[in-house]
């Protein structure tokens, strides 16, 4: 993880599978559920909705305690399976734009999350709310679900 500018950050991973079956865990709402939310912290994730293609909005809606829920959402900008797909994450007002690339390296993924926030405040906000280092746990359990039989055949 390294902040490249004022305004960005960009988080690397290399993925135990293939960029196809990466990719599919990223745009279909059966397996981003799985592995999304880290399970050090203390949210559900409630429900996913996910039109993945160019234009198309996704909404993903969390269980904050028992009397509060939050969402996260936006609207996909580019989508080139199995290697790219861009997106704006729209709740804060100011758009952050989220760009993963999905890199073949001998039957894994070179996985690439940048993340352009739309001022330097915005991005030390986000990185003061404890939220960035989630992507460690997150990318372990995405690691744990490519694992599983069911993962493969799910996409």
């Amino acid at each position: 993880m390294e902040r490249t500018s004022e305004r960005e950050l960009v988080v690397t991973r290399t993925i135990d599978g293939p960029p196809h079956i990466v990719f599919d865990a990223w745009t279909k709402p059966e397996l981003l559920k799985r592995w999304w939310v880290p399970r050090s912290v203390p949210i559900t994730l409630l429900s996913v909705e996910m039109d993945v293609r160019v234009g198309g909005t996704y909404r993903l809606v969390f269980q904050v305690d028992s009397t509060t829920t939050m969402a996260f959402f936006g609207r996909y900008l580019e989508v080139s399976p199995p290697s790219r797909l861009v997106w704006t994450n729209e709740e804060e007002g100011d758009a952050v734009v989220t760009t993963v690339t999905f890199d073949e390296d001998e039957g894994r993924t070179r996985l690439i999350v940048h993340d352009l926030y739309p001022s330097k405040e915005a991005l030390d906000r986000a990185i003061a709310s404890e939220s960035i280092p989630g992507w460690t746990e997150m990318f372990d359990q995405l690691d744990e679900l490519l694992f599983e039989p069911d993962a493969a055949s799910a996409g």
